[in-house]
């Protein structure tokens, strides 16, 4: 893929003070014609995918997937049934995916470099599509509630990535630009604050992503799916064990494990391997879908 460059005098760490500086009560800004085009045609198309296109009808192995455990993706690469994403669920992809056009749009307005929107990576036949490259740095943009917006603004994401977003930023940043690392521009959807968090390139040239993608490729063709990807944990002093958040998002944790039980909390479901005390809480029967991704999108 050919990279797109121009001079741009712009760095990085002022993003979200310049971007802050359009909305000035003082100071009006008049936007840029083709930047409004630019945007107004990328919804247009956007919402076009999103009504009549579904996600998880592709590969299973994609750069989004690789920070994903390894038997959950044995589980879709063998076509294994999960369970369906809710209508509501959607509907966020598609508002999360408005917010990204916003914030790439208003990037260009403050005067930063925005290249290399959506593009198409590929190695070893497996595919991606970054958000974008912003002054010269591979950027995803997250949408997130002011709980996993919190991840992203004290670095504690570092520590704590259920959904595997460090793998794949380092994935897309390796292939693109080696040595650069990658960094999230992650925005509060609530309260309307904006954050960078960067990922050093010591991090992202760690992952080696051709490593983890010839090693997924090879899994993912045994006949046997490798060991569980996580334990289950304590639910307090109950006695009573749960699934952690990376297992109660999941479409297989059913397979996974076959005694779960549901218990309907009023932050939401709760699913318990173990029950040695039964929790005062209603009890879910049949399936229970579950929000995706902590309202980050």
């Amino acid at each position: 893929m050919k990279m797109k460059t121009s001079p741009n005098p712009k760095e990085l760490n002022t993003l979200v003070e310049d971007i802050y500086s359009l909305f000035d009560p003082k100071v009006g800004h008049e936007p840029n014609e083709q930047n409004l085009d630019d945007f107004c045609n990328n919804l247009k198309d956007l919402l076009k995918v999103r009504l009549s296109q579904r996600d998880g009808l592709g590969d299973a192995i994609r750069f989004s997937s690789l920070g994903k455990g390894d038997r959950q993706l044995w589980y879709d690469a063998q076509g294994f049934e999960k369970e369906e994403l809710t209508a509501k669920t959607y509907f966020k992809f598609l508002y999360g995916d408005i917010i990204e056009q916003l914030i790439l749009f208003l990037c260009k307005e403050a005067g930063h470099e925005v290249t290399n929107e959506q593009d198409e990576i590929e190695v070893n036949g497996v595919l991606g599509h970054i958000d974008a490259i912003i002054d010269g740095v591979v950027v995803d943009v997250k949408s997130a509630s002011p709980y996993s917006y919190k991840k992203f603004k004290d670095g504690s994401l570092f520590e704590n990535d259920p959904f595997g977003y460090i793998p794949q930023i380092s994935g897309y940043s390796e292939v693109l630009t080696p040595g650069r690392g990658g960094a999230f521009l992650a925005f509060d959807k609530v309260h309307g604050d904006i954050c960078i968090l960067g990922v050093g390139a010591s991090i992202t040239k760690a992952f080696e992503p051709i490593k983890r993608i010839e090693y997924l490729q090879e899994m993912v063709q045994k006949p046997e799916p490798p060991e569980r990807c996580y334990e289950d944990v304590e639910d307090g002093k109950s006695g009573n064990r749960k699934l952690g958040t990376n297992c109660g998002y999941c479409g297989h944790k059913a397979r996974c494990w076959p005694n779960l039980r549901t218990f309907l909390y009023s932050n939401g479901p709760r699913f318990l391997t173990v029950v040695a005390k039964t929790p005062d809480v209603p009890e879910a029967r049949g399936q229970v879908k579950v929000e995706n991704e902590e309202g980050v999108t």
